[in-house]
């Protein structure tokens, strides 16, 4: 269906023009990231490695079993949907607080201020989750190499002084580092699959994986929540958007691409883990041990030495994904400070790097923090500081992919533009995307794994940073309506 009644591009609020070699003052590196940085970015957000392992052998145990691909295809599909929209939209909203920006022009500035902190909240506690996963396994993989028990809460802390020194330079460094690490573990797991296909062929990949009859059998939503948590990261391509080079086509280009990758990949593994696992016997040998799942089909079908590196890519993986998560939390600090809704020190940046340093420093104290905070409590970084905060950013994440649909959505229809791409697929994708939220807070133990009421009760914070947003967005609007009309500007010098 073809644009009605299309308006001109509204113009937007855009910071002066600068000299050619001078750079706004407290300004990010502007036109320095390409489409391929940014799918990097994303998908090292997403840690492969480390959803193959953990993450894919849970949802085939506790969701659909065999039919867990074409869960996969549906949430891929889904996504897809939402992409549509939030491409649509990024010539008009081009600013480090991604969310943020895209619900305040949608939805107004007293649904974009509880969305900024609820999605600073949300990557903090993926960031901090993802942390304790990689303590863990250094732990683990440390003690199987070497015979050492080193303490997981040393291995995080060397990790977060790696994760801030990358924080600190040029973006494109930490991109060229999480391109490394994710072509890595991409590669490794991909051995596994083609090991699997070689050993049993393709027939043992059935068609019935995609069969409704199988997608739609056992706890869908349980599989639906395990599918949205292995794409977690991939809204991250408009967090740099004013650090990218045309972001108009790049950032558009991005998305789709990590959406479709990160699909490919895990239809491909699930299906091959499936079919090394046993086909209809899988999901029982999954439950049986999830937790060495893919190792042991790993030692069958590539060998013994090729699970060794995949342990290890397991430690690089989620390193990658830790600091996607700390440069995430740190440009919506600084977006927030540079509206002047965070202490505006935290809006500085490095003179020659351009990255936000005063932000920076802030995500790596809070998540070295509560890491240190678990440690001392003697908790375990695996079923505790892990488990307890995934859930919490993982539910965050959900609501937030929601209501930026929906503002998607409105912000099109309130310019009269119709058709596919302006109101019909972000329609369609907040239909998705909230049935998954909800199913989310519904099977929350799926998520945590545990029953504790304290932990199953923590998403219930977010509640909390909305109604403290809620607060300040009332007070900005009646006692400083300029700054709370600049709220979520575009901010790329023309």
């Amino acid at each position: 269906m073809a644009t009605t009644d299309s308006p001109a591009p509204e113009p937007a609020l855009t910071l002066e023009p600068t000299p050619v070699g001078r750079p706004v003052a407290d300004s990010l590196a502007g036109g320095t990231l390409g489409a391929a940085h940014l799918v990097f970015m994303v998908m090292a957000a997403v840690a492969p490695a480390a959803g193959a392992v953990a993450l894919i052998p849970l949802s085939i145990a506790l969701g659909v079993g065999v039919g867990t691909p074409g869960i996969f295809v549906v949430v891929a599909l889904i996504l897809l949907l939402f992409a549509v929209g939030f491409t649509r939209m990024v010539p008009y909203v081009r600013n480090a607080g991604a969310f943020y920006a895209f619900i305040t022009r949608g939805l107004g500035g007293l649904a974009g201020l509880p969305a900024a902190y609820v999605a600073l909240t949300a990557y903090l506690c993926v960031g901090t989750a993802t942390l304790g996963a990689l303590g863990y396994f250094a732990n683990v993989t440390i003690d199987r190499f070497f015979g050492i028990d080193v303490p997981w809460w040393l291995c995080c802390a060397v990790a977060m002084v790696i994760v801030g020194l990358l924080g600190y330079l040029r973006i494109t460094v930490a991109a060229g580092v999480l391109g490394a690490a994710l072509l890595a573990e991409a590669l490794a797991v991909l051995v596994l699959d083609v090991g699997i296909l070689f050993q049993k062929g393709a027939g043992a990949f059935t068609l019935q994986s995609f069969a409704p009859s199988h997608v739609l059998a056992g706890s869908v939503g349980v599989g639906l929540i395990y599918g949205f948590s292995c794409f977690q990261g991939f809204e991250g391509t408009a967090i740099y958007a004013e650090e990218a080079r045309d972001p108009d086509r790049t950032v558009p280009r991005a998305t789709y691409g990590a959406v479709l990758l990160v699909g490919l990949f895990f239809v491909l593994t699930t299906w091959a883990l499936i079919a090394g696992g046993g086909g209809e016997g899988a999901p029982a040998a999954a439950l049986a041990d999830p937790g060495n799942f893919a190792f042991g089909l790993s030692d069958t079908f590539v060998g013994h030495a090729w699970t060794d590196l995949l342990q290890v890519l397991i430690v690089t993986s989620s390193f990658a994904g830790v600091l996607a998560f700390h440069n995430a939390a740190s440009r919506y600090l600084y977006a927030l400070s540079r509206d002047g809704f965070m202490p505006r020190v935290l809006a500085r940046t490095h003179p020659r790097h351009r990255s936000p340093t005063v932000a920076g420093y802030t995500s790596f104290a809070v998540m070295t923090g509560i890491m240190v905070g678990f440690a001392v409590a003697g908790l375990d970084p695996l079923t505790n500081l892990s488990t307890s905060l995934t859930g919490v950013g993982a539910v965050g994440i959900l609501g937030l992919i929601t209501a930026t649909s929906l503002a998607v959505l409105i912000f099109f229809l309130r310019r009269r533009q119709y058709g596919w791409g302006y109101t019909v697929a972000p329609a369609l994708a907040t239909l998705g995307v909230g049935a998954a939220t909800v199913l989310a807070l519904s099977n929350y133990e799926a998520i945590t794994g545990t029953t504790s009421t304290l932990i199953n009760s923590l998403p219930w914070l977010h509640l909390v940073v909305i109604v403290a947003a809620l607060a300040i967005g009332l007070w900005a609007r009646s006692r400083r309506p300029a700054r709370y009309a600049a709220m979520g500007a575009t901010r790329i010098a023309e």
